[in-house]
This record gives C-alpha cells, sequence and structure tokens, in this order.
C-alpha cells in the first residue's frame, strides 16, 4: 500500500493530539500542583491541535467543510484503527512489563 504524504501527515498528527491528550489527562489525574496546570495544557493542546487539523485538512482540499469527501473520511477512520491498534500494543507491552517488575 503506497501513501502519500498527506496521508502520512494526517495519521501523524492526529496521532500525536491523541497521545499528547492522553498524557494531559494522566498527568491532570496523577499530578499535584503545577503539574496538573501542565496536563491540563497538554489535554487542551492535543484536542485543539487535533480538532485544528482536521479543519485544515478538510478546508486545504478544497471541498467544503460538508459534506467532506468520502476518501478523507477514510482516512480519518483508517487512522483510528491504526491509532487504536498501536495503542493496545503498547498497553499491552507496558502492563507485561509493569507486571514482570512488581511481581520480581
Amino acid at each position: 500500500m503506497d501513501i502519500t504524504l498527506e496521508q502520512f501527515a494526517t495519521i501523524f498528527m492526529l496521532t500525536f493530539a491523541l497521545f499528547l491528550a492522553v498524557a494531559g489527562v494522566f498527568t491532570t489525574y496523577f499530578g499535584s500542583g503545577k503539574s496538573r496546570k501542565i496536563g491540563a495544557g497538554l489535554m487542551i493542546a492535543g484536542l485543539v491541535l487535533g480538532i485544528i487539523w482536521v479543519i485544515l485538512s478538510t478546508w486545504f482540499m478544497g471541498e467544503p467543510m460538508l459534506p467532506i469527501d468520502t476518501a478523507f473520511v477514510d482516512l480519518i477512520k483508517q487512522s483510528i484503527y491504526v491509532i487504536a491498534a498501536a495503542a493496545l500494543g503498547a498497553l499491552a507491552a507496558v502492563g507485561i512489563f509493569l507486571l514482570s517488575i512488581m511481581k520480581s
């Protein structure tokens, strides 16, 4: 499967935005004091970055916001599947790592 630069950039930016937001949620939840504020900033930055990327991507495609081109919607869906698969794999590896460290 050949991937274009636009597809790569979309997958990269959506993955970056999602994990930035997730890191912000964890930092806000588990942190205290100044780190909670930083976590909230990371979470907001991740959400805003993801939303802005989707809006700008559809705008520069020359298409109006509604209806969105079906190829772009398919790319977003594929990106979500790739991100979910990567996150599940990473969580499984971290879980096994933590389990092995805590048991030793």
